[in-house]
């Protein structure tokens, strides 16, 4: 049976950015060498989306070095519009509205990328290839600047999820919609983001699953009482491959049915100041943090038995082999093919 291809993606920001802090700390660095030996331990290799505050990071910076020169994990890039430079006031008050890079004008979302991917470039000694958008703000502009400045990878889609009632800019549309997407990887057209075609930039949608009582009957998930205790009793609607989003039974359940879909990959996702107590309104103390540990132990335990860690980077080049069949040889193969390897190295 062929294993499939397990990418974890952290989300690399400030300490407890849901608090909207006018100076953001980067403390949560000094919690990541925890994460990345339980990786490790189990042959899985994270991929750190990274924005600016943590490229500026002289702690994050170290250890990204070294993982990397290890090749245990992949720096990609992660961008907050509304601290990344150059500043350009978008409201009233931006760190408070934290607006999405959608909403800036092309020139200045261009700027801000290029700004912030050369920053990485220079720090980590090499080309950025993956990337997430902040707030998961994505559109086809976005998409085609990626493109321009070498971005092979994306990762924003959250399938099945309507970001537009999260507001960024108050005068602004708010998030993406993203319920029409498809949950496999597919090369997106940026002239239309949902729509597959045949080569650019590659989409590694989260893994987000809806229950079966969800497909069967949605109108129960409708009616508040009865979603409440549908929650309570059953599963939620969707269940994410996401600590801060599923419990442990929700996150196997996602990739479980990930799994009998016979998807191409699995994505977890977490955010790096959800490793520290206190970063995040989820994970508030130690014990949160020792509670999620606990669950990243069983969840990934489970996942090496049928699992193939890979980064983004790495699972584009296996993808692109064959995208219309990924999942037609190994991964594990692919990756130990030492002429690949090189070519992922120069990638």
């Amino acid at each position: 049976m062929s294993e499939m291809p397990f990418i974890i993606t952290i989300d690399t920001e400030g300490d407890n950015l849901w608090a909207r802090p006018r100076e953001i700390t980067t403390r949560n660095a000094e919690y990541l060498p925890r994460f990345q030996a339980l990786c490790e331990r189990f042959g899985f290799k994270p991929v750190y989306l990274t924005n600016y505050e943590m490229a500026m990071s002289d702690v994050f910076v170290e250890f990204a070095r070294d993982v990397l020169a290890r090749g245990a994990a992949e720096v990609g890039m992660h961008l907050h519009a509304w601290n990344s430079p150059p500043l350009v006031p978008l409201t009233g008050d931006d760190f408070h509205f934290q607006p999405y890079l959608i909403e800036y004008s092309d020139p200045v979302m261009k700027e801000k990328i290029k700004v912030v991917t050369r920053l990485l470039e220079d720090r980590f000694d090499q080309a950025m290839i993956s990337h997430r958008a902040g707030r998961l703000g994505f559109d086809g502009r976005y998409a085609a600047m990626l493109l321009d400045e070498g971005y092979r990878v994306d990762c924003s889609v959250s399938p099945g999820l309507d970001w537009s009632g999260t507001p960024g800019d108050p005068n602004g549309n708010g998030g993406t919609d993203y319920r029409a997407f498809p949950d496999t990887p597919y090369f997106l057209d940026p002239s239309d983001i949902s729509v597959p075609t045949t080569d650019g930039l590659l989409e590694v949608p989260m893994t987000i699953r809806s229950c079966g009582l969800s497909r069967r009957a949605p109108w129960v998930y409708r009616i508040p009482l009865l979603r409440q205790a549908t929650h309570r009793l059953v599963s939620p609607a969707l269940n994410h491959l996401c600590p801060a989003e599923s419990n442990l039974r929700g996150m196997l359940r996602a990739a479980r049915a990930a799994r009998a879909d016979g998807a191409a990959h699995a994505e977890f996702t977490l955010h790096s100041s959800e490793l520290m107590p206190g970063g995040s309104p989820t994970f508030r103390n130690a014990w949160d943090i020792e509670r999620l540990y606990q669950d990243l132990e069983i969840l990934f335990e489970e996942l090496s038995t049928w699992c193939c860690g890979m980064t983004l980077k790495e699972f584009h080049a296996w993808f692109g082999e064959s995208p219309g069949r990924a999942g037609s040889s190994s991964p594990a193969d692919r990756l130990s093919d030492g002429t690949d390897n090189q070519e992922m190295a120069r990638a």
